[in-house]
């Protein structure tokens, strides 16, 4: 027998007809002898409904929570009578939805008294979706002959208190999969977990942060030692491109984890960035495929580099960045400006995705999400304005109307010649880089350019892609 960990994402789950498909895709393997444990997505749209409706309680807008409050009850209730008989099973399953859905009401009551929203009550609501999702879908499973039982990851993921982007606490949390999960699959039931949620050691609802289910289908995966996770979605597999900007992008039959993680920090949007990390130490091999074509075997990810035609496998961007440099002569030879810089960034609560610096240290670039740009921005003014006074810093400047392009490929390590053959490329097509960077991985060449050109780019350069892919 073997073990799977099953994640499917909200468009997998989005609508009964998704369900009663995901429902067909675990009764096969469960049919079959193998044991499944089943992590769950909310149903498409339903986070982002919670998100906007803890905000209208948060601005005094309890009609608008309330009517979210009705639209949910309402599509759980449908997904749930269509996907079940009547009796005693559906009526319970109902009264929890019935009940989940007047804590929701609740949690935005206390948001609408207190005119304040918290990162720890923003994790209370939007952990409502995942919780709803899976209650009708292991009915589901059970009107379908297959012995299922639901389960709050919150029962099992231990992490911090970093609302709305939560770390696990993985002694604990393996502790508790072991020793309270894995006796539930003992006994023939299959497991149908939230994926996105946790609890604190003091018992608070946290999160994982936005596509955190895939992490946490990972976390199950790791501390199950299941043979492989499946990250069920509703494309095919990895692919060498986005194929809204290139129509030839194709699926690509193995990557590594290196690569796979590359491409998902960088605009890939078929997996969570961190949903390598627990399976690594393991080397659990995972498979991304297609809820709506479960045929098709998809993109196999495991921990070794395929040879390939070509060294570049694929090829993806990351829009809605900003660019800010900080440059001044007065900088060569001076300690701490680059580790001031982000650390100020860091505080202001954004990300830096991408670092080039000249060796003349006369000036360094980074990449922030647009959201932030214009904040990061004023808060190195502010920390740097006795330097900028002295003239020791001569400015720092927010290039907006950019984003990053990055050609992935484990086989780019040692090879001579990627990084002309990538920037040839794109001097023949006239498209200016920006910037430039490169970790001491060479899983990846990154680079700024200006958005107006990223379709040029990206069709210029996966053609350098679409060779490896015919004979991988």
């Amino acid at each position: 027998m073997k073990l799977f960990t099953m994640k499917f994402g909200g468009t997998s789950v989005g609508s009964p007809e998704a369900m009663a498909q995901v429902v067909e895709i675990v009764k096969g393997d469960v049919d079959a002898g193998h044991g499944v444990i089943v992590v769950v997505s909310a149903m498409s749209g339903v986070t982002d409904s919670l998100i906007d409706a803890a905000r209208k309680a948060a601005s005094g807008n309890k009609w608008g929570y309330l009517s979210t409050a009705e639209t949910l009850r309402e599509r759980h209730t449908e997904a749930l009578e269509q996907l079940t008989d009547e009796g005693e099973d559906r009526d319970r399953t109902l009264a929890q939805v019935n009940a989940l859905i007047d804590d929701f009401v609740n949690v935005c009551n206390a948001i609408n008294i207190l005119g304040e929203l918290t990162p720890r009550m923003m994790d209370a609501i939007v952990s409502f979706g995942e919780r709803l999702s899976s209650r009708v879908i292991a009915a589901a499973m059970r009107a379908q002959g297959v012995q299922s039982r639901q389960y709050d990851a919150s029962q099992f993921i231990v992490t911090d208190d970093h609302y709305q982007s939560a770390n696990p606490l993985w002694a604990d949390t393996e502790s508790n999969i072991r020793n309270h999960l894995l006796p539930v699959l003992e006994e023939g039931i299959t497991p149908i977990i939230t994926g996105f949620i946790g609890q604190t050691q003091d018992g608070v609802m946290t999160t994982l942060g936005r596509g955190g289910s895939d992490y946490s289908g990972a976390i199950f995966a790791a501390a199950s030692d299941s043979d492989e996770l499946i990250i069920w979605t509703d494309v095919d597999g990895v692919m060498t491109t986005d194929p809204r900007i290139d129509k030839r992008a194709r699926v690509l039959p193995y990557v590594s984890y290196n690569e796979v993680g590359e491409l998902a920090f960088y605009g890939a949007k078929v997996l969570h960035p961190k949903t390598v990390q627990p399976i690594l130490d393991k080397k659990i091999p995972m498979r991304v495929r297609n809820t709506f074509n479960p045929t098709f075997e998809g993109t196999l990810i495991g921990p070794a580099s395929t040879p390939s035609a070509t060294v570049i496998k694929a090829v993806t961007a990351v829009r809605n960045v900003g660019l800010l440099t900080v440059s001044g002569r007065g900088m060569i030879g001076v300690p701490g400006i680059a580790g001031r810089a982000f650390l100020t960034t860091a505080k202001a609560g954004a990300n830096i995705l991408m670092i080039s610096q000249a060796s003349s240290e006369q000036s360094f670039c980074f990449v922030v999400m647009d959201d932030r740009s214009s904040k990061v921005k004023a808060a190195i003014e502010q920390e740097f304005v006795q330097e900028i006074a002295q003239r020791n810093i001569d400015q720092i400047e927010l290039l907006e109307d950019v984003v990053i392009l990055t050609v992935v490929g484990s086989g780019m390590r040692g090879t001579p010649g990627i990084a002309g053959r990538v920037f040839n490329t794109m001097g023949a097509h006239d498209i200016n880089v920006v910037a430039i960077a490169q970790g001491a991985s060479e899983c990846s060449i990154s680079f700024v350019i200006d958005e107006i050109n990223l379709e040029r780019a990206v069709i210029a350069l996966h053609e350098l892609a679409l060779e490896a892919v015919a004979v991988v």
